[in-house]
């Protein structure tokens, strides 16, 4: 029984085209969102004195801040890969 899903299951997990391009440009949206946060909290560190600027970083909100920033930066690499797939899409 197992063999007649299988063919089933790969067809419904197969994106459209213009599926595949949606859901590129709202990953892409996220990315950018995220580095214009990311350039935003940097700017304001700057305008911190030493003092707010220790006590801040030893938050836990700052620890997570850091934390999510790797994981996107980790991310880049599937998001690329993932912009190969959509490429090979549009191709077929």
């Amino acid at each position: 029984m197992a063999n007649e899903s299988a063919p089933e299951q790969s067809s419904t997990r197969d994106l459209a085209p213009e599926q595949a391009r949606l859901a590129y440009a709202i990953i892409q949206a996220l990315l950018e969102h995220t580095r214009v946060v990311s350039d935003l909290v940097a700017l304001m560190a700057q305008t911190l004195d030493e003092d707010t600027t220790k006590a801040l970083t030893q938050t836990p909100v700052w620890t997570a801040y850091l934390d999510s920033r790797r994981s996107m930066e980790r991310t880049q690499k599937d998001v690329e890969t993932f912009a190969e797939i959509l490429k090979s899409l549009g191709d077929e």
